[in-house]
């Protein structure tokens, strides 16, 4: 009886399917029969930092209209003086809890076009972290407001305060629980010249501004005549590490 020997090049070949069965087998085990190669989970996790968001904002509203009536009736029941109160209120003024109104500033900065492309000659080709706001020029036109003498600022919808952090992730912003996507506009309240010169003679936005000029990012001062900023609502407590044990 003659026994068919198996050649050499067929017995790789079944190797090579049966590696390929083993593979595919290992990936759809590891994704539970979802397609690998789509973005759905980024979409899922997006969606669920929009949503923690839109509840921060919420959970933030409900908590500054309590803490409004605590403050009322502590203020009824306290027993101050009038002196006591009006110096609480500049306290509270200054420490951003309360609304500030009058002439000022807003500042726009947006992430350049997609396609953007050097716009000066000898300026070399961008690469992507050219075309995006960072966080060190949100930062950057927040402390030139401060140092012109600003009675108050706002990111976005939010009031800054003392223990505000401005922090960028990839190309998003994470203030006080919130997540915000550009253009991010920065308002403050203030005597306008006083703002602009700081604004000019700032390094950090001076270099910015270069970046502008060359690649197209969004840069936009408007001067307002009239501007409200609400009061910070958040928390005001203080979080810290702690060592273990």
């Amino acid at each position: 009886m003659t026994r068919l020997r198996i050649r050499p090049a067929r017995l790789a070949t079944l190797g090579v399917f049966a590696l390929a069965g083993l593979i595919f087998w290992i990936s759809f085990n590891t994704a539970h029969g979802t397609d690998l190669r789509t973005d759905s989970s980024m979409l899922r996790l997006s969606d669920l930092i929009q949503e923690r968001s839109r509840k921060n904002a919420e959970l933030d509203a409900s908590a500054a209209a309590v803490r409004g009536q605590v403050d009322r009736l502590a203020r009824r029941d306290s027993g101050s003086s009038d002196e006591e109160n009006r110096r609480l209120e500049g306290l509270e003024k200054d420490a951003g809890t309360k609304k500030v109104a009058g002439a000022g500033l807003s500042v726009t900065l947006d992430d350049a076009p997609p396609n953007a492309t050097a716009q000066i000659p000898g300026v070399p080709e961008p690469q992507a972290n050219d075309l995006v706001i960072h966080q060190q020029d949100l930062q950057a036109v927040v402390n030139a407001l401060w140092k012109g003498g600003a009675e108050g600022i706002k990111i976005m919808d939010q009031r800054l305060i003392s223990t505000s952090a401005v922090r960028c992730v990839g190309n998003t912003l994470i203030l006080q629980g919130r997540v915000y996507s550009p253009p991010y506009k920065v308002t403050a309240v203030g005597d306008q010249e006083s703002l602009q010169k700081a604004l000019d003679s700032s390094p950090a936005i001076q270099n910015y501004l270069q970046y502008v000029d060359a690649y197209d990012l969004g840069w936009k001062v408007d001067e307002r005549k009239s501007v409200t900023l609400p009061g910070y609502s958040g928390t005001v407590d203080l979080h810290y590490a702690k060592p273990a044990g």
